[in-house]
């Protein structure tokens, strides 16, 4: 019997992953064990010990920094995903009218948590960006924005709920910046909410990155090269995410 395969992988990819794991199993008999969160955290997590062969970040940074410790490999880039905004059915907004809405002092705007989860970071880069389409909108959003996921002390959906179809449930924000991947599943699961695309201007766009632990089993660099298969990448696109 094959030893189980410790795969850490970024809570966006939690339905995907999951999927692809099971017919990586049927495949080729190796068991894999997903540990699903949010990257920042679950590096720490690596760093202070834990025991992943595999490490799929939302980012490149994450999986950068464990190479440049030398007990990882340089990493890969395996997919891609864009930020879209989830909003309140009583929200009424566009793509060309989405950064006023931002700036709405009326608008609570969430975002998950930089550092602990990529998502947090590309919100800020998007706020970066926004500044340059409209002078101080940076420090009107930093100010604003309430990091209400991905963090070590963010309150979790209850079991079978999904973060963000909770969060807006809720009641807990008008507008959340997010994967359109995570805004796209909450919508299915809560109808009434909407999912604004992030207009050119705006959007930061996220690059996965896959690392495997030097000296890992032959098992786990196979499962890293899985993923940019024809079959695997065909699973990610089926789920909205997009070509690396």
């Amino acid at each position: 019997m094959k030893e189980p395969l410790p795969v850490y992988a970024a809570g966006s990819l939690r339905e995907v992953l999951t999927e692809i794991a099971q017919a990586h199993e049927v495949h080729t008999g190796q068991k894999v064990v997903l540990t699903l969160g949010a990257s920042g955290l679950l590096r720490e997590r690596i760093e202070n010990g834990e025991a992943a062969m595999v490490f799929a970040s939302a980012n490149t940074e994450h999986p950068q920094r464990l190479a440049d410790s030398g007990a990882w490999a340089p990493y890969q880039v395996f997919v891609r995903n864009s930020l879209c905004a989830l909003t309140s059915d009583g929200v009424s907004t566009t793509p060309q009218t989405l950064l006023a809405t931002l700036l709405d002092p009326a608008i609570r705007v969430g975002t998950s948590t930089p550092k602990a989860d990529p998502s947090g970071d590309y919100a800020w880069a998007l706020f970066r960006k926004a500044d340059a389409v409209q002078p101080g909108a940076y420090t009107r959003l930093d100010a604003k924005a309430l990091k209400l996921t991905g963090g070590a002390d963010s309150p979790k959906a209850p079991a079978g709920r999904g973060t963000y179809a909770w969060v807006m449930d809720q009641g807990q924000a008008d507008v959340f910046l997010t994967y359109c991947t995570n805004a796209e599943a909450a919508r299915q699961e809560v109808p009434r909410l909407r999912v604004v695309s992030v207009p050119p201007t705006l959007q930061v766009g996220a690059a996965y990155g896959v690392t495997v632990r030097q000296g890992a089993p032959a098992s786990a660099q196979a499962f890293a090269q899985m993923l940019l298969a024809p079959w695997a990448q065909a699973t990610f696109a089926r789920h909205g995410f997009d070509q690396p």
